[in-house]
């Protein structure tokens, strides 16, 4: 005779792990349907957990390296990944987007290689590499307008040598709170984690604005270095921020990979969620986007200022600034020769929105072009520079 266990027989908290044999439980005893998702936790994640963008490093819309960065703040390579510099540092470094072929499951990391040292570090240095996370996107760390649930960030990283480098969740606005963890890199791939509490006395805008930092300490100075991390939301204390990490400029030899940034709410980290190519660029473009040929402007004067227009293909998260990559670039109107226009400025025109570009460049022109004429953008060569569309946290 078979007698059927069900569930009702048992008492709360009767079965537990450690009461089940390791591999008990397979595909094969479990019946078709026997598991519905109402009947799974709320607090596990089904599915688009990640709210980091480009975790895996794939999107570089501005390049694949960066050469000689140490002394200005900004994006360089990977979309959506920023450099911050504190008082300035004699430290040098290079950016770039590296090829992964030891770790399963990724293509691409973000690789810092220390090409000038630093040994003598002043109290306001630092190198952090931030991720910025507007209002919109983090939204499920919210518990009530004043408390959030606990969430997990985790990555994956290598360095030349054992180094210490600091990892930090910051809610930057109203209370302004943080959280820090000490993770020690080796030389081969592994995956790091830090599980932040429930908190209260937070608060997170349902804006456009900044609301949540990611930040990875490489290099800091005593302010930032001399007391203690937690690993809980506590008000902003800048000596805690970094205490124990070492330092990237240390040595010349020193680099460092990261890939696999995951943010999602939750105690646990669960596997890397990977997206598309396209859904990452798409993503990518709502904080920039970059235009080198083939739109549409006219021509308004004999002196050759154009007037171009361009609607993007995805809106973007504030009206952008527009820069030119070179101080020249080309058109022609699809009838006479074209135009080259150098020492070119910019000019953002006044019916531009998150949707639509309107800009003007003017400048000193090759040729006389016709007023009034529908041009084409036409760059010939690399003397001829990319118009970008940034609107970055």
């Amino acid at each position: 005779m078979t007698t059927k266990l069900r569930a009702a027989s048992f008492q709360d908290g009767a079965v537990t792990n450690v009461k089940i044999a390791a591999d008990a439980i397979t595909n094969a005893k479990i019946a078709d349907d026997a598991v519905q998702t109402e009947n799974v936790a709320s607090t596990v994640n089904l599915g688009r957990r990640n709210i980091v963008i480009n975790g895996a490093m794939q999107v570089a819309q501005r390049g694949t390296s960066s050469t000689g960065l140490g002394a200005t703040d900004g994006y360089y390579t990977l979309d959506r990944f920023n450099m911050v510099h504190g008082d300035t540092s004699a430290g040098r470094y290079t950016m770039t987007q590296s090829d992964v072929t030891d770790l399963e499951g990724f293509s691409n990391a973000l690789k810092i290689d220390c090409t000038t040292a630093d040994t003598s570090v002043a109290a306001g240095e630092i190198l952090l590499l931030s991720h910025f996370i507007e209002g919109f996107n983090v939204q499920p760390l919210k518990k009530t307008s004043t408390t959030t649930r606990a969430f997990t960030i985790s990555f994956y990283a290598k360095s030349n040598a054992s180094r210490a480098i600091g990892l930090e969740a910051r809610l930057s606005n109203g209370t302004n709170r943080q959280a820090s963890s000490l993770h020690t890199i080796g030389t081969s791939w592994a995956r790091y984690t830090m599980t932040i509490p429930a908190a209260s006395n937070t608060q997170i805008d349902n804006d456009n604005s900044v609301e949540c930092a990611i930040n990875f300490w490489l290099h800091a100075g005593s302010t930032y270095t001399s007391g203690t991390m937690s690993s809980s939301l506590e008000p902003l204390t800048q000596a805690n921020r970094a205490a124990g990490i070492g330092s990237i400029f240390a040595s010349t030899d020193n680099t460092l990979e990261i890939t696999g940034v995951q943010l999602e709410v939750g105690e646990q980290a669960t596997p890397f969620e990977h997206r598309s190519f396209g859904e990452e660029l798409a993503l990518c473009k709502r904080y920039f986007q970059v235009v080198r040929k083939g739109i549409m402007g006219e021509c308004m004067n004999a002196n050759g200022t154009c007037n171009w227009w361009y609607e993007f293909p995805v809106e973007m998260r504030a009206i952008p600034s527009i820069i030119c990559t070179k101080t020249a670039y080309r058109y022609g109107d699809m009838v006479a020769i074209g135009v080259e226009m150098t020492s070119i400025s910019v000019s953002g025109g006044g019916y531009r929105s998150e949707k639509t570009a309107i800009w003007n460049v003017s400048g000193t022109k090759s040729s006389t072009p016709t007023q009034y004429r529908i041009q084409l953008l036409e760059p010939q060569n690399t003397n001829h520079g990319d118009f970008q569309f940034a609107a970055e946290l």
